[in-house]
């Protein structure tokens, strides 16, 4: 234990959430240090890494032909491991500057349905990026844990946490996760369907960027209580010339329509696999919603009226999930046994 503080003193420890659209940083000095988009932009002739974070998500799309923009990362998996561990490394060193006695300890999120294989990538690319030792946790206990709920107890709490690649609903009680359902539709699906929507009606092309930038902007689950438009530059597939169009905030709730019903329908099988005395807890404590999904207009409404269960959304989304794994970072011995390796 004196060892363990001693490390902790002399090298920066660090919590990761690595997600599909953005990576987060930690540490118990510092607090959230990092939040930049999980996007490498590298030269196509020697693999060379031009730029990470936000500078090469402004490349997507917009890049030569020599230069690549891509997220190395897909349904909160390594996709490309050797792009994942280059833009770790450059993470880590934006962090952690200057010279450091000891390697920093990782503790790094994961969805609930990775597989071994993917739970040995992602721990290689920690180790290799420099980290001394990496634990892994599952990312809803992480949220749990960051949303201040209170795990330990015999009481049952339903986590649903949107992210980029993944939305993950569990059911937490006693410190354990009694219940939990992976689905790899989430934001980036999202994003697909709009552009595959504006395409199919208006015969444009628009980038992953702009399509992101629409669901933000006007983007919904539920009816508005006020129609929003958002005008779209996008080039003709026809003739490749650009051309301007306004879409609806009702066009985009029907484009995104499926991906919504697919998160509704596992946070529905979610209460249909939990037992009767925790779903008692869920009614009363409610459904907590998590991830940068969680900001979608009127999820939190559509959920509440298809499942009868309050829904209450974090402070911040965006962020609960890596205040939950600083935690565990900043108290390993508290939360040792959330740890899933």
């Amino acid at each position: 234990m004196i060892f363990s503080k001693l490390f902790s003193y002399f090298g920066q420890n660090l919590a990761m959430d690595l997600g599909t659209a953005n990576t987060l940083m930690y540490t118990p000095r510092g607090g959230i240090v990092l939040n930049e988009p999980s996007v490498v932009a590298l030269d196509s002739r020697d693999g060379k890494v031009l730029a990470v974070g936000k500078e090469a998500k402004e490349f997507l799309g917009r890049t030569p032909q020599r230069i690549m923009a891509i997220r190395p990362l897909k349904d909160g998996v390594i996709a490309d491991f050797e792009v994942t561990n280059a833009m770790v490394t450059y993470f880590i060193k934006k962090v952690i500057k200057g010279f450091s006695l000891v390697k920093p300890t990782m503790v790094i999120c994961v969805p609930t349905g990775i597989t071994q294989v993917e739970k040995r990538a992602v721990i290689e690319s920690g180790l290799q990026s420099g980290a001394r030792e990496v634990k892994l946790v599952e990312e809803p206990m992480a949220a749990a844990i960051g949303a201040g709920m209170e795990i330990e107890e015999p009481i049952g709490n339903l986590v649903v946490d949107i992210g980029g690649g993944t939305t993950e609903v569990a059911v937490i009680s006693l410190s354990a996760v009694a219940y939990s359902e992976s689905v790899r539709v989430a934001g980036d699906e999202m994003n697909d369907a709009i552009q595959r929507f504006v395409q199919d009606e208006y015969q444009l092309l628009i980038g992953e960027n702009t399509a992101e930038k629409i669901k933000m902007a006007i983007g919904s689950a539920y009816p508005m209580p006020e129609p929003a438009t958002y005008r779209v530059v996008g080039k003709r597939i026809i003739d490749g010339s650009p051309q301007a169009i306004e879409v609806s905030d009702d066009q985009v709730r029907e484009a995104i329509k499926e991906p919504v019903r697919v998160i509704v329908q596992a946070v529905r099988q979610a209460m249909e696999k939990t037992p009767p005395d925790l779903i008692s807890d869920i009614s009363e404590n409610g459904i907590l919603l998590a991830g940068g999904g969680a900001l979608l207009k009127g999820l939190d409404q559509l959920i509440t009226n298809e499942i009868k269960v309050q829904v209450k959304i974090d402070d911040e989304p965006l962020t609960t999930v890596l205040r939950g794994t600083g935690k565990t970072v900043a108290q390993p011995e508290r939360y040792s046994y959330v740890f899933i390796n």
